[in-house]
């Protein structure tokens, strides 16, 4: 085999972790990652219907650490609590700092802690609907575990979902994590009111969310100052 037939496998193997696995036991990991989705996507339906026939809308937020989405949480449900009743489930490896913050804006939190696990998945959302009275809520939002990763792997049974990035992450960002933009309704691009600061090409941050999903709806905020928050409750239809 040449030297360059080598460095393209390798660099295969850099694209797909599964590669990694010894030969011997590559399929059975395979096998068992197509099942582990494949059972999670089947549970988020079943979750989205129960919610669906109760009258429950139902919103997920990803983004990285530092991202915002506690921020923007704040400030929608400060807004929106006099009109729904709204419960949000907070990921995070530990602690409960998110959803204390949450709390303080009149909306019912829920804490998943997940230890070692990078990302919520579809079976921890339906440990918490199981064990609530869903008739005392309107409005459920979910977020996730700060990563740009791991969510993408995991379907949360929620009518949509949004993506959050701030411009402090570089214009690069939306680049290098093309996945989960495929996979959401919004794009929010955060803390804008450091734009001047920081000068990040946030042209660029639009056009590549929309490359990769043309139906995706992009939206500039500052949680800070509040700027367009409004106008992401509009996108999100409440």
């Amino acid at each position: 085999m040449s030297e360059k037939r080598k460095q393209e496998i390798q660099r295969i193997k850099e694209l797909e972790s599964i590669n990694l696995a010894r030969d011997e036991i590559r399929d059975l990991v395979i096998d068992t990652k197509k099942e582990v989705e494949k059972d999670n996507d089947l549970l988020a339906a079943q979750i989205n219907d129960e919610l669906n026939k109760r009258g429950i809308k139902s919103i997920d937020i990803v983004g990285a650490i530092g991202a915002g989405k506690t921020a923007i949480l704040e400030k929608i449900t400060e807004k929106l609590s006099k009109k729904y009743r709204i419960l949000v489930i907070c990921g995070d490896i530990t602690t409960r700092v998110d959803a204390d913050r949450i709390e303080k804006h009149n909306a019912e939190t829920v804490q998943i802690n997940t230890g070692r696990e990078c990302a919520l998945n579809a079976y921890h959302i339906n440990q918490v609907i199981k064990n609530k009275d869903l008739f005392d809520f309107d409005l459920i939002f979910v977020e996730n575990v700060g990563n740009l990763i791991c969510p993408s792997d995991f379907k949360l049974g929620t009518d949509k979902r949004i993506t959050v990035v701030s411009i402090t992450e570089g214009e690069w960002v939306i680049e290098k994590h093309p996945m989960l933009f495929k996979m959401s309704d919004i794009a929010v691009i955060n803390k804008i009111d450091l734009l001047e600061r920081l000068g990040t090409n946030i042209d660029k941050m639009i056009k590549d969310a929309c490359g990769f999903n043309p139906d995706i709806k992009v939206i500039t905020t500052s949680a800070k100052t509040g700027e367009n928050i409004d106008t992401l409750i509009e996108a999100l239809e409440l």
